[in-house]
Formats: structure tokens, C-alpha cells, sequence
């Protein structure tokens, strides 16, 4: 077997000669039988093991255990202890979704402080396996029934090519001793339930589940990057990514066989679920204007396109006053100066008003319905809805476009046009200078 892992991490490319693996080490088998397989390997390595303090003494057991095992073997070891239960009730979690926060923060941190570049992970087979089960109970796509991954960012499963009866095979050869976890016999968890009811009933309508389970996720897995190759193209001709909003044209849906999964996949990764993806895509050839909510994001059905952006929190109006140089609303930030010229060009973030005709305090906030100004150049009021409108703003641009007003005048719809009565004309003694950034179109 030590031969057989190195040629798989090597053939995976999942481990390079120069990396710092941290192992995740529980003590129980399959993550006692890493620590020897790495160490074997001559990789630089170290522990990082995690007392939840869950099982009384058993959990310190286990601590003293790992402890002794890397005093032995000459490998760094580091521990430290949680206070689970607590943490869980704080959060309103689960005991498992807790101990699943509180190990990956503490191992992303540990890792930075002591430069280890990878994580690796003691998941196998069977772990695998179980996944695929779960996720079908509960719907999955192609990437779901895909099993754990051998790599997640800097996260490694390098054992994922073995069965828990090959490792208990290796672990009894090399005389590896391991801690058994007492909550593994509860069915109190779903995947427990699947390990100790199902699968073994699957096992007797085919032996070597394990081996049948390895060639078809290896099948499955050569699927999802085809699968990948042409949501990449997808992306390429339909997709635009900025810094504040992910534009897709609805035109993708008439060009792909199932456009709610395709949608999914591209919009996943912020909270919308299959779904709401369902219901994206009847309410496309409707009238623009329908929102779709996750808990991070929103998604607007505009004229010709889908625009996600982030949800913002509510906006409080800014108070400027006469002294004041600079101010924030939400992402903006403007800048207040004096100028000795105006100088007039097509940067629509800069704008230059008679100082004179400003009263301070300025007052800077979103716009609202029934909002008018007399845009430069005109004579005669307008609605801001109506010029929004007419500029052809999107839905989501029109939720943050904001006014600069004076003594209940609006001075400038900041980043757009500046109102009439407030220009700079040649009777004009001091001149004010405005400067909002950033500023999207």
C-alpha cells in the first residue's frame, strides 16, 4: 500500500516534494493509517488533532494517544480543545456542523501561522460512498454524485483510492494502532444510518461495491469535465463577471437543453437552489422587473439580461458640511473641494457647481419616488424615475443611485447629471468640485 499511495499522489499531482502537509488526525483508523502512509513517504508533515470534548475521557484519550504516537515518530503535533456543545447552542447548529466550523477555521489559521500549504484529509472509499448515498436522498446534480473530491482548494484526500477494509488490512500488517470513536455506533446521524443500513444491503446484491463504486465515480468524474468544458464556453459567450454584479444574457436558455440546470451551476456558489433556478426560467420571457433572493444575493430579471448582485444593507442618508472634504455613502465615496476652473467633459463622476447657490449642510441619500430635478441643459423639471428610465438604468442600478441635495434641492443624481440651477456659468464666483468613485455604468 505505501507504494500504491505514492504513485497515486504523485499521479494526481496532489502532493508536490516541496508542500507542508498538516493531517488531519482524529486517532481513529483511516487517519492513523495517513499519518504512517505520509510518514513512510518522507513528506514534511505534522498533526493537527481536535478535542471536542464530547466524550467525556474518551476525547482526552484520544489526544494523549496522537500525542504519543508523534513523540515516536518525531512529527509536530498540535491539539487544541472546543468547547462544542456551547458553541453549537450559541450558533443554533448542530453538534456536527459546529465541530465542522470550529476544526476547518482553527486548521485554515494553524495552518497559515505555522506555513503548512495543504490539509490533508483521512476520507476513503467507503466515506465516498456514503456521500453519493446522502446526496441522492436528498437531490444532487452530476457533481453530487461525484463523491468527495481529492482536492478542495488546499484541502487533500489523498486516501479516497482505498476501501476501510484495506486500511484495516494495512493498519494490522504495520501494527498501527488506532482509537475507536464510540458515537460511530449510533444511528443518531444520517450518515451513520447509511453506513450501517445501507450500504451493507447494497454490498449483498454486488461484493466488490467498493471497486464497482471507484469505476463509476471515475466515470462520472470524466462526465463532469466534459460537462465543465461547455459550461466554461457558456460562461465565455454569455457570462460577464465585474466587480460588483455577474451579468448573463437570457439569451443562453435558447441555446442549451436544460437551461435551469445550466443556471444552476453557474449561480449555485451564491445561495439559489435548483428551485428557485426552475422558476428563473419560466419568469424570463415575462415582463422584467421580478426579483429571486438568496440569503447573500440578488437576482433581477431585467430587459435583456439576469443581473446578480450582492444584497446591501439599507443606506442611511450622509449629512455634508461646509468643511467636510470627503464622505461615504454605502460603496461610494465623494469628495468635496474648491476649484479655481470648471473643466467640462464626458466623466460623469465628476460634476462642478456654483458654490454660492449650495446651502450647507448637504444632504446625500438614495433617490425615491416622486424625486425631480431639472437636468442640465433643460428648462423644464423631470422625474428621476422617469430619467432612469429614459437613460435606460437597470433594476439593480436603480436601487443605488443616489441624489446630492440642497436645502431640498437636488444638486446632481451623483454619477449621472447634474441639475440645471446649479451649473457653473460665466457669472460664477466660487466654484465647488465633486468627485464620487467608484462609479459603475
Amino acid at each position: 500500500m505505501n507504494q500504491q499511495f505514492l504513485n497515486h499522489v504523485r499521479k494526481t499531482k496532489l502532493v508536490e516534494p516541496s508542500d507542508r502537509i498538516m493531517l488531519a488526525v482524529s486517532g481513529g483508523l483511516d487517519s492513523m493509517v495517513m499519518l504512517k502512509l505520509f510518514h513512510n513517504a518522507g513528506f514534511t508533515i505534522a498533526v493537527a488533532h481536535c478535542n471536542f470534548q464530547l466524550r467525556g475521557s474518551e476525547s482526552d484519550s484520544d489526544e494523549v494517544f496522537i500525542r504519543q504516537v508523534c513523540d515516536l515518530l518525531k512529527v509536530p503535533f498540535y491539539s487544541k480543545r472546543f468547547l462544542t456543545a456551547d458553541y453549537a447552542a450559541q450558533k443554533g447548529l448542530s453538534i456536527q456542523q459546529a465541530a465542522r466550523e470550529l476544526r476547518y477555521d482553527w486548521f485554515k489559521e494553524l495552518g497559515e501561522q505555522e506555513q503548512y500549504n495543504l490539509l490533508a484529509t483521512a476520507h476513503h472509499v467507503n466515506d465516498s460512498l456514503e456521500t453519493l448515498v446522502l446526496n441522492l436522498t436528498r437531490g444532487t446534480g452530476l457533481r453530487g454524485m461525484c463523491g468527495i473530491p481529492e482536492r478542495n482548494g488546499n484541502i487533500i484526500r489523498p486516501l479516497l483510492v482505498f476501501s476501510r477494509n484495506e486500511l484495516q488490512q494495512y493498519a494490522k500488517e504495520q501494527g498501527i494502532g488506532w482509537r475507536e470513536d464510540s458515537s460511530n455506533d449510533s444511528d443518531d446521524y444520517q450518515r451513520n444510518f447509511i453506513r450501517h443500513h445501507v450500504v451493507p444491503l447494497l454490498a449483498e446484491l454486488n461484493p466488490k461495491l467498493e471497486a464497482g463504486f471507484l469505476k463509476t465515480i471515475n466515470r462520472l468524474k470524466s462526465s463532469l469535465a466534459m460537462a465543465d468544458v461547455e459550461l466554461q464556453r457558456i460562461k465565455d459567450q454569455f457570462v460577464v463577471y465585474q466587480y460588483n454584479r455577474i451579468t448573463i444574457r437570457k439569451s443562453f436558455a435558447l441555446h442549451v437543453s436544460y437551461p435551469s440546470q445550466v443556471l444552476w451551476e453557474l449561480i449555485k456558489i451564491y445561495g439559489f437552489n435548483g428551485d428557485q433556478c426552475d422558476d428563473i426560467i419560466t419568469a424570463i420571457g415575462g415582463n422584467p422587473g421580478k426579483r429571486f433572493l438568496s440569503v447573500s444575493h440578488e437576482l433581477v430579471i431585467d430587459r435583456e439580461t439576469l443581473i446578480l448582485t450582492t444584497l446591501r444593507e439599507a443606506w442611511m442618508d450622509v449629512v455634508i458640511e461646509a468643511t467636510q472634504q470627503e464622505a461615504t455613502l454605502g460603496e461610494w465615496t465623494m469628495g468635496i473641494s474648491e476649484a479655481a476652473a470648471a473643466t467640462f467633459g464626458t466623466d460623469a463622476s465628476i460634476a462642478f457647481v456654483d458654490r454660492d447657490k449650495v446651502q450647507f449642510p448637504l444632504t446625500w441619500r438614495l433617490w425615491k419616488e416622486g424625486d425631480f430635478f431639472y437636468p442640465l441643459g433643460m428648462q423644464q423639471k423631470k422625474k428621476i424615475s422617469d430619467f432612469l428610465i429614459d437613460r435606460k438604468v437597470s433594476l439593480p442600478d436603480k436601487s443605488s443611485v443616489t441624489v446630492l441635495e440642497s436645502g431640498g434641492e437636488i444638486i446632481w443624481v451623483v454619477g449621472y447629471r447634474l441639475d440645471d440651477r446649479f451649473k457653473v456659468t460665466p457669472d460664477t464666483n466660487h466654484i465647488l468640485r465633486l468627485l464620487v468613485i467608484p462609479f459603475f455604468v
